[in-house]
Formats: C-alpha cells, structure tokens, sequence
C-alpha cells in the first residue's frame, strides 16, 4: 500500500511481511546454470550481444520477517555462493512476467500456484564489459553496457509452500547480515539493506 504521512504530505510504501514460519519448504530435482563457469557466462554473454544487444535481467526480493526484522529469501549455492532468484529477460519479452515465471520455476511446486506480486522496482544495475564489475549507474565512458539488471520487490502471500531445487539451498538472510557485506554477498545483494530502507514495513 502507498499512504500519504501525515508530517510530510509525502507518500511513503508500506509492505506487509509475514513470519518466516509462515512458509514451508520442500525439495524437488535440481536447477542447473546455463553456462559451466565465469568464462563460459561471460562468452556467451558476447556471442548473444552480437544478434540480440544488450542483455535483460530480472530478479526478485523477497522478504519475510523473523522478530520484526527484514529477511532477504536467498539462493545459496555451494558453501559461499548467494545469489537472488531471477531470469534474463528473452529480447521483445515482459519483464515482469519473466520474473513471475522464473519464481514459479524455480521455487514453485509442481500443479501448485503462488502469487507472486511483482509491482514495485527496487534498483538498476549495469555491466559495462564483459567482466565482473557492476554499477548502479552507467559509467560516463561507457555507451553500450552489456547487460542491464533490474531488482523487483516480491509480496508473498501470507502462506506458501516452496520447493527448493536439491542442489541450492534457500537460506533467509537478515538485513544486518548483509549490510555492507560484498565479500560475502557481492556488491548487488550487500547493498539491499540501502535499497529497503525506503519502504516502511508491517509485520504480521
């Protein structure tokens, strides 16, 4: 819901987080990545930049709360590998539909629907090069980034239950965990904390 605050006149986002526990999750085959390594992503990245430009990704926040904190639902790959749920966007595709259909795939039951709301972007980022490093922000140097990663906020209904591919684990990540923590989180996820901190949050 968007309200208008009383000391300022200035709208101000408030969303509603249900408890952690609210949520079961179960396990179903496992999700593998398209590319084998950084290189191989990296490649193809310029290979498809030849025929379809600039690549489109989308990702989702979602969020419960645990003690009236924010918690951030995460993939985690392996032992230091974070990442959000989320999909690159084929050329000429919807961008929010994309996303609901990535969440449905990947953390979806199979003959079950959950209702993803997807209405509110949180963040850009680009990637100038074929390289690691990302900016909120396009480089003044730089005209043609090769990839474009848009951050959504995701309402969860009050209950669902999830299915998490076997080979990832999906951990909830409090706030202070991730705050100005790159090493552990990379750039992008370390500075949600920021990015959250202009809504105002309920907690069921």
């Amino acid at each position: 819901a968007v309200v208008s605050t009383q000391s300022t006149g200035v709208n101000e986002r408030v969303v509603q987080l249900y408890p952690l526990s609210n949520y079961t999750f179960g396990t179903k085959d496992p999700q593998y990545e398209k590319d084998a390594s950084v290189a191989a992503r990296f490649q193809r990245m310029r290979d498809e930049y030849a025929t379809i430009g600039m690549r489109k990704t989308v990702e989702g926040v979602l969020l419960v709360h645990e003690h009236n904190l924010p918690h951030v639902l995460l993939l985690q790959l392996g032992t230091s590998f974070f990442k959000l749920p989320g999909a690159e966007v084929p050329p000429g595709g919807d961008e929010v539909e994309c996303l609901k259909q990535c969440l449905s795939e990947t953390l979806g039951r199979q003959g079950d629907t959950i209702h993803w709301g997807v209405d509110e972007m949180i963040c850009n980022w680009w990637r100038p090069n074929y390289e690691p490093p990302q900016y909120p922000y396009i480089p003044p140097h730089v005209t043609k980034p090769k990839e474009h990663r848009r951050l959504f906020l995701v309402r969860l209904p009050e209950r669902a239950m999830f299915a998490v591919p076997r080979n990832y684990k999906l951990v909830a990540a409090p706030l202070f965990e991730l705050y100005d923590n790159s090493n552990g989180y990379g750039p992008v996820i370390s500075t949600l904390p920021q990015n959250l901190s202009r809504f105002s949050y309920v907690y069921a």
